[in-house]
């Protein structure tokens, strides 16, 4: 099985590259994947399947059954959006549309993706069970995609014991892969704060109440939050990139504006960190005369990987690449929206190796410089149906 796996992502590699050069060169920004939807669907109604359209607005589901079908399933996810980002590449299939351009690598899921559906639709005789087809849009935007095509149903009729997801790496050279049992990365919650006090002269503080001084000693304060309130072991960032005071040298404003991120990967200490963020900014606001409003915009929970799970497929990974191809992740505080899955059934976020120092492949994700190798194309279709056929049969 693994050669004739081997073989087909061959033979399909060179479509599996065009159709990466498709979507790169026509990227759409999350919610508004119409065209790319519509193509992904051209592309899985020509290998024989019938995709369900429409679900969660742009996202697409497609079934695969190998004999037996109702034994077991297994999901296999892809998402489809870009940023918006302007391409600084010079390369044939940059991006034609200005100021979007697919950075975090989502074409490259796509298309490993629809090879891997070309190469199960191809051995669907020689597997038991069936293999569910995610293909989501906007992870890139909250709420994010994954927990609205989980709200329309896409983990039932029929239902995946299992969710396999892989993910680009830009600091991991081609031809390798990684694997992380547990926790791996951070749930992703966005803080705004406005200060107010009252401004005026500069030269007469005495007569003001100072937001800019109140806000100072807020930013601090939230930080001991998180070195004395959180237990050492457990992973977590409060960060502020934005902090705007609105006046001049000599010129208190009325109210600053903060903006920041809080991560962590544990969410009884997400709720708990929250709530004592609140009460510390309001509580210090008005001890120093003035008031503090803080918003936050939840964002995605933290991605773990079920142990068993991720140790079965790094099993299987190990078969298929090597040993020496395959390595360990370290936890990373970046939000993924395939989180939403892994809160509810078992489920692995794996990552494939796109550098290449060689050809000048280093750029990271979410940069105008990103392109991948895209011999790891050919790896990735082939490594996730190889995944996915072990996985079905390891849950006889």
């Amino acid at each position: 099985m693994q050669d004739q796996i081997k073989s087909l992502a061959r033979q399909y590699a060179a479509d599996i590259v065009a159709n990466r050069r498709h979507l790169h060169a026509n990227p759409e920004l999350s919610f508004h994947e119409y065209n790319t939807a519509k193509f992904v669907a051209e592309q899985l109604k020509a290998i024989g399947l019938t995709p369900q359209e429409g679900v969660a607005g742009t996202g697409l589901v497609a079934i695969i059954e190998g004999t037996n079908p109702t034994s077991r399933v297994v999901g296999l996810r892809a998402d489809m959006d870009a940023l918006p980002i302007l391409e600084a590449n010079d390369v044939p299939y940059k991006s034609t549309v200005p100021g979007v351009m697919h950075a975090c690598g989502h074409d490259v899921h796509t298309s490993s993706l629809l090879g891997t559906a070309r190469i199960l639709q191809n051995l669907r005789d020689q597997f038991e069970g069936t293999v569910k087809l995610v293909f989501q849009p906007a992870e890139e935007k909250a709420p994010g995609g994954a927990s609205l095509m989980i709200k329309d149903g896409v983990l039932e009729n029929p239902a995946p014991a299992s969710m396999i997801g892989q993910h680009v790496a830009p600091n991991i050279p081609v031809g390798k892969i990684g694997f992380r049992e547990g926790m791996y990365m951070a749930s992703t919650d966005e803080l705004y704060l406005t200060v107010k006090g009252k401004g005026g002269h500069g030269a007469m503080p005495d007569q003001l109440i100072d937001p800019v001084l109140i806000a100072s000693h807020i930013i601090v304060a939230l930080q001991q939050i998180i070195s004395r309130n959180r237990k050492p072991a457990n992973p977590s960032v409060l960060s502020f990139g934005r902090f705007i005071a609105d006046g001049v040298t000599n010129v208190i404003p009325n109210e600053v504006h903060i903006e920041g991120t809080f991560r962590c990967m544990d969410e009884e200490w997400r709720e708990d960190g929250l709530k004592r963020m609140k009460k510390l900014a309001e509580g210090m606001a008005e001890a120093m005369g003035g008031s503090c409003e803080l918003n936050v915009v939840r964002g995605y929970p933290f991605l773990k990987n079920h142990p068993e799970l991720t140790r079965r497929l790094r099993s299987s990974a190990t078969a298929y690449m090597g040993s020496e191809n395959v390595i360990n992740l370290d936890l990373w505080m970046a939000g993924e929206d395939f989180a939403f899955y892994s809160q509810v059934v078992d489920s692995c976020f794996y990552r494939l190796g796109t550098r290449n120092e060689e050809r000048g492949i280093i750029s990271g994700v979410h940069t105008p410089t990103f392109d991948i190798d895209e011999s790891a194309l050919e790896i990735g279709a082939g490594l996730m149906s190889w995944l996915a056929i072990n996985e079905l049969s390891s849950q006889k």
